[in-house]
């Protein structure tokens, strides 16, 4: 039997026409990759807290938090129109809505326009206008160069095509000062290390789909125990880096307690894939999601640090640092 190639089926799949509207909402939701933006905004408004040195503006925060969205919505969109070819051919992108012809390609790029100029009308408007330039940026890395350029060229993808990730820390601290400080680049650079090792696990876990779509992902062209070591150096960075943070901004116990516990814990789990990796164990090919997972939990438990902190020395005036 001849192998069908499923870029050969796109569009082939029925539309999203006459389906219930609720059915297409959530196609074009699905576009905007809701788990994506979850982690922008977890990084965004904790950023906002420490810049305030208190509680913000609620406005500001919601304003923030829309305009940011919106931009993140309309780069993750437009991603999934340039990867649509690519996405057929991995069986955890394969039920995405350009592939199976549920949204038509011309309406997520309509979808994608209108979101980036709301995104930057409500940023510049409502609250600055750096904070739009600096969203714009995000957006014009996260698809011009990471989607277009990066990610089928170089190995090096996830590394470079991180900033756009990195940005909503700049776009947090930018909407309370109108200004971007060292602490919001400490925590850009934190995000920054952070990101190889949350993607790389997960594309060991889906080395094969990588491999059949001819994305260079690190795992689908080098051993684990490489992919391992490179998790392992860029987790002694991350960690290294959040440490950093303490004098600078400076940060009280609160925030020095939570990254050294998640921090301690972080290595922890990515020295335990690099040990399994060095001994050819399958925990490495099977259980590399353990530290995906852990990743997620240990950016929330940062930036809730981060917002925590300093709101307790706001409550209690004198505590010791």
């Amino acid at each position: 039997m001849t192998a069908v190639d499923p870029r050969a089926e796109l569009g082939a799949h029925p539309t999203a026409q006459g389906r219930g509207w609720r059915f297409v909402v959530g196609q074009y939701v699905a576009l905007t990759k809701p788990r994506i933006i979850e982690l922008l905004l977890i990084t965004t408004v904790p950023v906002m807290f420490l810049a305030a040195r208190g509680i913000p503006s609620l406005w500001l925060v919601l304003a923030t938090l829309v305009g940011g969205t919106f931009s993140a919505a309309a780069a993750n969109t437009l991603n999934c129109v340039i990867d649509r070819d690519i996405d057929a051919l991995m069986n955890r992108t394969a039920t995405r809505p350009l592939v199976t012809g549920t949204v038509s390609t011309r309406n997520a790029v309509i979808f994608a326009i209108v979101l980036i100029g709301l995104a930057t009308l409500v940023l510049g408007v409502f609250v600055n206008w750096l904070s739009a330039w600096l969203s714009l940026a995000a957006f014009g890395f996260y698809v011009g160069i990471y989607s277009v350029v990066l990610k089928r060229r170089t190995t090096q993808n996830i590394v470079w095509g991180g900033v756009a990730g990195c940005m909503p820390v700049l776009i947090g601290w930018s909407a309370v000062t109108n200004t971007v400080g060292w602490p919001a680049w400490i925590l850009f650079l934190v995000i920054f290390f952070w990101t190889p090792p949350h993607y790389w696990p997960l594309s060991m876990k889906f080395k094969d789909d990588y491999a059949a779509a001819s994305v260079p992902m690190l795992p689908v062209v080098e051993r684990f125990v490489v992919v391992s070591r490179h998790i392992l150096f860029y987790s002694w960075l991350m960690v290294l880096t959040s440490l950093a943070l303490i004098p600078v901004a400076p940060m009280g116990w609160v925030y020095a307690v939570g990254s050294l516990v998640s921090g301690g814990l972080f290595l922890a789990e990515a020295h335990r894939l690099h040990h399994h990796a060095v001994l050819g164990s399958p925990h490495a090919v099977l259980k590399p999601m353990r530290l995906f997972h852990y990743s997620i939990t240990y950016l929330t438990v940062l930036f809730v640090a981060v917002a925590i902190d300093p709101l307790l020395y706001l409550a209690i005036p004198g505590l010791p640092r």
